[in-house]
């Protein structure tokens, strides 16, 4: 069984230890902690997506917009 939890390190307490316990009994587990960046903080993880963003936005404040018909994707 694989299981992702996404948590503040602040609330982390003796429940959370208890539920993990819960949740796998007597297996042997495997705990990786990182941190987890939300999707604004990854998108401008770089220079080239921090670009990228700001020249997309510029042009949707000028109005240079493109339309995509959903649906026409969606039907592939």
């Amino acid at each position: 069984m694989y299981t992702s939890i996404h948590i503040k390190a602040n609330e982390l307490d003796e429940s959370f230890i208890a539920g993990i316990k819960a949740m796998f009994k007597n297996k042997r587990i495997a705990i990786s902690v990182e941190e987890d960046l939300d999707e604004t903080e990854y998108l401008h993880s770089s220079e080239a997506n921090r670009k990228h963003l700001a020249d997309a936005l510029k042009n949707a404040e000028q109005g240079k917009t493109t339309k995509v018909d959903i649906d026409q994707y969606l039907k592939k």
